[in-house]
């Protein structure tokens, strides 16, 4: 029997670590919640789940020195799978809260989303519950996956990709905004796969599937 990839959940203050854990147990991954930047930096695969305000994520994840293991955990080509607030960190700033600069590894900025959509009709901000999401282009993950299927959203705020193609999953509130980005060495979802059901569980094997890789 092989033994399974170790993966980091970072642990950086943010919540839902003990689900996201549970559910990558169930892909067969060995997920361990880590503050030890080292430890971070010597798993087989990182993922970064969260909820809450972007400025205290990033404000966290410096002090604990996290920002910076994730980093190289990336750059050394380790799969980093981000969830939430682990997709909205990747980019280079978020005006929640004031103007806060993210870790900067994808152009484009974090914004909340419009009070109403392009036809005057009032949308219901933070964006709750399930919503389709349709995948495009090519990624490891993408050979495993559906190229579109329900997801469960929780949030207010939503990346804008300054690369178009930088959004691979595109979903619609208010018109079109990027559920899921990715680069060869990162893929990472604005929705919960934790809360998804069977569309989660199949994105998080695919994750595994990517980390055995």
């Amino acid at each position: 029997m092989s033994v399974a990839p170790i993966i980091a959940v970072v642990d950086y203050g943010a919540g839902n670590l003990r689900s996201v854990a549970k559910a990558l147990e169930r892909s067969n991954l060995e997920p361990r919640v880590m503050a030890d930047p080292a430890a971070v930096r010597s798993a087989d695969g990182v993922v970064l789940p969260g909820v809450g305000a972007f400025p205290d994520a990033i404000a966290n994840l410096q002090e604990k020195g996290l920002d910076d293991a994730v980093l190289e955990s990336i750059e050394s080509g380790r799969p980093y799978l981000g969830l939430c607030l682990g997709l909205q960190v990747l980019f280079e700033q978020s005006d929640e809260h004031g103007l806060t600069q993210g870790l900067g590894l994808l152009p484009g900025r974090v914004e909340r989303f419009a009070e109403r959509d392009a036809d005057g009709t009032a949308l219901r901000v933070p964006h709750i519950g399930w919503n389709r999401v349709r995948f495009r282009g090519s990624h490891p993950m993408l050979d495993n996956m559906p190229a579109e299927d329900c997801y469960y959203f929780v949030h207010s705020y939503r990346a804008v990709a300054a690369r178009p193609n930088d959004a691979i999953g595109i979903a619609d509130y208010g018109g079109d905004f990027a559920a899921a980005v990715a680069t060869d060495k990162l893929f990472a979802v604005q929705f919960h796969p934790e809360k998804s059901q069977g569309a989660g569980r199949m994105l998080l094997d695919a994750y595994a599937a990517w980390v055995r890789s």
